[in-house]
């Protein structure tokens, strides 16, 4: 009997020592609790997330300026190489020109012999064989001058042009008008459709 009223101090004494859970959920709900942390903690995320978005915004306009550098390198570039290859192509069509006009150089006094060989074979007791094959080499030399892109030109009754025939001489001529040409002493030789390699020596009606 002599414990009870300590057992009675306790009863007492424990609904202060316990807070109410009715007193808990009325200060979680009060108004503005805990919201002087979590404002500032969101505007922070937000700057954190803009300033990510700006890197990555300054990270792409960087790439765009490489790419198109490397875009702006690759056209020259380009650009280079074509003009490289023009002008390669050019000097190699110039350099078989060349070639060509030393070649025909050589080769056009044989064929000047030629011609006035075959021209006075008729003038002497010549062995028809011999003036054949004298015929044969001529066709065969201008064959593979006509083949190489050379041609031969000059004749009678053609206009005299200054830039390709060589006036020897100027005289009347019966059956040619003025400025006409009546005889060809040497046949001139150009590239087709383009260069000259020799005039014509002629003689001009006037």
């Amino acid at each position: 009997m002599a414990h009870e009223p300590a057992a009675g101090v306790r009863e007492q004494s424990d609904p202060s020592a316990a807070p109410d859970n009715g007193a808990q959920d009325q200060a979680a709900s009060t108004p503005g609790a805990g919201a002087p942390g979590v404002a500032p903690g969101t505007e922070e995320a937000e700057r954190a997330e803009g300033a990510q978005i700006g890197e990555e915004l300054d990270e792409l306009a960087a790439t765009a300026a490489q790419r198109d550098s490397y875009l702006a390198l690759a056209q020259r570039t380009q650009a280079d190489f074509e003009n490289y290859r023009k002008r390669v192509a050019r000097d190699a069509a110039a350099a078989e020109v060349r070639g060509l006009v030393r070649l025909a150089r050589e080769l056009l006094p044989a064929l000047d012999n030629l011609d006035r060989a075959l021209a006075h074979a008729g003038d002497a007791d010549t062995d028809p064989v011999l003036i054949d094959g004298l015929r044969l080499v001529q066709r065969e030399l201008f064959g593979a001058l006509e083949r190489a892109g050379i041609e031969s030109y000059g004749a009678p009754g053609e206009a005299f042009d200054p830039e390709l025939h060589e006036a020897v001489a100027q005289a009347p001529h019966e059956g040619r008008g003025a400025g006409e040409i009546a005889e060809v002493y040497q046949s001139g030789y150009r590239i087709s459709g383009g260069g000259l390699i020799r005039p014509a020596r002629v003689l001009v009606a006037g």
